[in-house]
């Protein structure tokens, strides 16, 4: 088997963690970044760092496509589309060696669903502008894709949280909030376990949209809530979501209610979370902190 050569548009908190996972396991990586000094810490960790400001064409992106088996995008669409579609589709049809492209979207695609279980055969309703704009890049992908006949991974991101970025930081911050909208739950997912089902469906080649979430959606308030007991620190006061001070992106962010399903891709990889629920996630992060 031809040694695995991926290359990530947009090496940021999730996609570092497969990057991580695969490099582990010999594959080699090269990456972009939006800056020198990003690049060269990218380089600093064995990394090929290229720039891609997504305005423009990345000068140097086109003999490194040319290379790549695999390809992983981790950059947003804006109102303009897919800023690597709109700038190296091209290249990426013509790359001789590719072989599969993972694409990461966001559950926000879903819409609400009134807290009931969805799965990937729900209806895709966006809520917002940003996340019609997701919907639109994924059907961007699977066009080319398609005409390049090789699969398409679209995975759909929960709420991340990982080392870093986690209610830790907010309560020790003492930003934390504990908004309470009656029967409101949220999906979320440990980078590590995004990094871990990343790198296993490019060794498989995996095709198809997957949910990507651990197993227990919950209250946003009880996660607070749950982080703060870990630390020994008081509870924020409850909120009520009708008066509290939220932007219209965050109320956006609340108007969708759903319990979204993981059951698809642990059976298409045989894939089992290092962190099934929060309470795992919340004490992975702690135990590493103590390392």
């Amino acid at each position: 088997m031809e040694p695995l050569n991926l290359f990530v548009f947009g090496a940021g908190y999730s996609s570092r963690a497969a990057i991580a996972d695969l490099k582990s396991r010999g594959a080699k990586i090269a990456a972009t970044t939006r800056s020198a000094d990003k690049a060269e810490s990218l380089s600093h960790d064995g990394i090929a760092a290229h720039i891609f400001t997504g305005s423009e064409p990345g000068l140097t992106l086109k003999g490194a496509l040319a290379q790549a088996t695999h390809l992983l995008v981790s950059i947003a669409p804006d109102a303009d589309g897919d800023p690597v579609l709109i700038h190296h589709a091209a290249d990426i049809l013509k790359a001789p060696r590719l072989l599969w492209i993972g694409y990461y979207s966001t559950i926000g695609v879903y819409g609400d669903a009134d807290g009931a279980w969805i799965d990937e055969s729900a209806p895709t309703e966006p809520l917002s502008a940003r996340n019609r704009y997701r919907l639109d890049a994924e059907a961007g992908w699977q066009a080319l894709a398609a005409q390049k006949s090789i699969p398409l991974a679209i995975l759909r991101l929960a709420g991340i949280y990982g080392p870093g970025r986690s209610p830790f930081e907010k309560l020790r911050a003492g930003t934390a909030r504990r908004i309470n909208k009656p029967g409101q739950v949220f999906n979320r997912i440990h980078v590590e376990d995004i990094g871990a089902i990343t790198a296993k469906a490019a060794m498989a080649r995996l095709d198809g949209i997957f949910n990507i979430c651990d197993d227990e959606p919950a209250p946003p308030q009880d996660v607070i809530a749950h982080a703060a007991q870990l630390i020994g620190m008081d509870l924020p006061p409850e909120i009520d979501f009708d008066t509290a001070d939220l932007s219209p992106m965050a109320r956006t962010f609340y108007a969708g209610n759903r319990r979204v399903s993981n059951a698809a891709i642990k059976s298409a990889l045989g894939y089992s979370f290092r962190h099934t629920t929060y309470r795992e996630g919340h004490a992975a992060i702690l135990a590493q902190h103590h390392d």
